[in-house]
């Protein structure tokens, strides 16, 4: 395989599928990537993303994004404030020391124009999903879309996240329930129309936590706030409670009754949002992520090590597509690239899977489990 000649296929228009094919493409490579989505503006993309020094903005110097990186980025957002519960005072206030800002904060919509930004006109082939991969047992596959039609490629990177339709071929692993949900809403033009709140969560993260439930809110650029309840509690709470998530007052009247007692300008979180509520269970693969090498196949992101959202996800899948596309222009055969990249990425994936698994139960310790160890990773902290 060579770069005039191979049939490289990305699923998945995240992170890190676009940033591999963005640093094919400097070095000359053909690639397509596949996206089930509509249009690039078919939904939202969901909240704020904090891009770590040695992972998430060295894989976007590798892809001379960089500077147009910190153009967008918000430094001033990697403020961090755990908020007593009941008082609502500010019990610590993280920042960094001056001149030593490494985590920036980016909304996920503008991280993924700015890669989508960078890559050739049609590359991304929108409105393609994709429904299973079959090999052709000579290190080929073909790649069977769901209307039906089926294209083949001498090698298929899928990264499209916790319910990859590629995995299957390399993996019987499927995502689990973590035993923890976030339920999130929104404000918008925050510091005009919610200004106490505003106030309250600060240029960067909210956080206050008891037991096993807390409130946290994020800013994101444009005077927007992300919120979410997040609990312990069974994957179908929702169902024995007799929700409908389209009854919004009913959500609210259920998740204030669940956190009667908090106080209330904590609980204005619950009762101002200017969107309704999203039930988000959060789910994870089992650690460590692990298959046999199939030629001509291979993950990045979520889809190979999904993991839970403790500042770690978005980083180490644009490190992925990175360190991917970085293998595959350096070593003159294919197969080669792909074992030397998951060669590195299983084993720091299991090390990270491994903390954000004990992350989330320091976060919210399960019932009956013992106080987190004095020292150890603080709610809201990301993983480094």
């Amino acid at each position: 395989m060579n770069a005039t000649s191979a049939r490289i296929a990305v699923v998945g228009a995240g992170p890190g599928g676009l940033i591999c094919a963005r640093i094919l493409q400097l070095h000359g490579w053909s690639v397509t990537v596949f996206e089930r989505e509509a249009s690039p503006s078919a939904r939202t993309q969901g909240g704020t993303l904090d891009i770590h020094t040695s992972t998430g903005q060295q894989a976007l110097r590798e892809a001379g994004l960089l500077d147009r990186f910190h153009a967008l980025a918000r430094p001033e957002g990697e403020v961090w404030r755990r908020v007593d519960p009941l008082t609502a005072e500010v019990l610590e206030v993280d920042r960094p020391a001056d001149g030593q800002a490494g985590r920036p904060e980016i909304d996920r919509g503008q991280l993924r124009g700015l890669l989508l930004d960078s890559l050739a006109t049609g590359t991304v082939r929108w409105g393609r999903p994709v429904s299973r991969v079959v090999p052709h047992g000579d290190g080929t596959h073909r790649l069977l879309f769901e209307d039906g039609t089926g294209e083949d490629f001498d090698l298929v990177v899928g990264a499209d996240g916790a319910w990859s339709r590629v995995r299957p071929a390399l993996s019987d692993a499927v995502p689990r329930y973590t035993g923890v949900t976030f339920v999130g809403t929104g404000f918008h033009d925050s510091d005009t129309r919610h200004p106490a709140f505003a106030r309250l969560v600060g240029d960067g993260t909210m956080s206050a936590m008891s037991g096993s439930k807390g409130l946290t809110a994020q800013r994101n650029s444009g005077g927007h706030l992300d919120a979410v309840a997040i609990f312990r509690a069974p994957e179908d709470w929702y169902v024995t409670a007799g929700l409908d998530f389209a009854d919004t007052a009913a959500v609210r009247a259920h998740l204030l009754d669940m956190y009667d007692g908090w106080h209330d300008s904590l609980l204005y979180l619950l009762r101002s949002g200017d969107s309704g509520f999203v039930n988000r269970p959060l789910y994870a693969l089992p650690v460590p992520p692990a298959w046999d090498h199939v030629p001509g196949l291979t993950l990045v992101g979520d889809a190979a090590h999904l993991m839970p959202p403790l500042g770690v996800g978005a980083n180490l899948a644009l490190l992925d597509g990175a360190e991917l596309a970085l293998a595959l222009v350096a070593h003159p055969e294919a197969d080669a690239a792909v074992r030397a990249y998951e060669e590195v990425m299983l084993p720091r994936a299991a090390d990270l899977a491994a903390g954000t698994a004990q992350g989330l139960n320091n976060m919210l310790p399960p019932e009956g489990a013992p106080a987190p160890v004095p020292g150890s990773r603080r709610p809201g902290q990301p993983l480094t």
